[in-house]
Formats: C-alpha cells, sequence, structure tokens
C-alpha cells in the first residue's frame, strides 16, 4: 500500500482539478463589462473593427485588469503624475463634449470614464445606487458593479476642458 501514497501519477492527476469554487472565490466582487449599448456610429467615438489590432489588443487587457476588481475599488485608485482617478464618475452627460447622448442609453444613468493611457477613455455608465430595490434582497433590480461601455474615446473628446 505505501507504493500508492508517493505515486506520481496520481498527485499530477489530482493537480489538474481546480480548487476554487463560487463559494471560496473573488467573483462577486468583480466588476463587468457590457457592451450591449456599445454606440460606434458617432464621429469622435472608435469601432473595434477600426481600431489596430495592437489597439484592440491594449483595450482588452485593460478591461480583463479592470474586471479584476470591484468598481469602487477603480474610483479610489489613482494613475498619472496628477494622481487622477482611473474611474470617474460625471453624474451626467457633459455639457461640452463632442460626443451625442444616445437615444437608446437611459437619461437618468450615471455616466462615467476609464482612463486608458494617454488620452485614450472607455466612456459608459453606472446604474446609480438609487435604483436598487432593497426590498428584493435575492434578485435586486439593478447590478451597482456593471459598467455599461458605450464609446471608445481615443482622443479625449468626451469630456472637453477649458485647454482643449
Amino acid at each position: 500500500m505505501k507504493k500508492f501514497t508517493n505515486n506520481s501519477r496520481k498527485k499530477k492527476f489530482i493537480e489538474q482539478f481546480p480548487t476554487v469554487s463560487l463559494e471560496n472565490s473573488d467573483i462577486k466582487g468583480r466588476c463587468k463589462f457590457n457592451l450591449s449599448f456599445f454606440d460606434d456610429s458617432q464621429q469622435y467615438g472608435s469601432s473595434f473593427a477600426a481600431l489596430r489590432p495592437d489597439a484592440l489588443t491594449d483595450i482588452i487587457d485593460k478591461i480583463k485588469a479592470y474586471t479584476r476588481n470591484e468598481l469602487n475599488y477603480w474610483r479610489n485608485q489613482r494613475c498619472g503624475g496628477h494622481g487622477l482617478k482611473i474611474l470617474a464618475d460625471y453624474e451626467t452627460f457633459p455639457k461640452k463634449s463632442n460626443f451625442k447622448h444616445p437615444k437608446f442609453v437611459p437619461h437618468d444613468v450615471s455616466w462615467c470614464r476609464f482612463r486608458m493611457e494617454n488620452l485614450s477613455r472607455l466612456i459608459g455608465f453606472t446604474v446609480p445606487g438609487s435604483h436598487i430595490d432593497r426590498t428584493n434582497k435575492t434578485f435586486p433590480d439593478y447590478d451597482l458593479n456593471t459598467f455599461y461601455l458605450v464609446f471608445i474615446d481615443l482622443d479625449h473628446n468626451f469630456y472637453l476642458t477649458e485647454s482643449q
């Protein structure tokens, strides 16, 4: 029987099985990206098809990194020399923008952006916390941890500042 306790083939076989389950994973805390409101029809936005392969890969890699944590984590993370937020909330659609509010995006969402490299931004929205049904504990109406991607803004045209 001793020969079965130190069986390297058995150990190698067992090591290939996952040890993480839904209960002991961090899946509940990871944010989600929803692309169903994506709008690539506007002049200053980019479509996925029009992106260079390396730019598309960079965006996918960023989204992959962002989805490892909840949205509130990214709201508190800073980057760059000025300590700018990685995820910033605008609340409403900006008055000074080269983009137009798409008719198919609800008017009462909270607009925000993920900072990418240099001037690039992922523009979208989240559901404000006031829309969660606190009485329905098993299935809330909306998910506060979902970022709905609307625009890929490569040149900082969504929220125009005084210097632009």
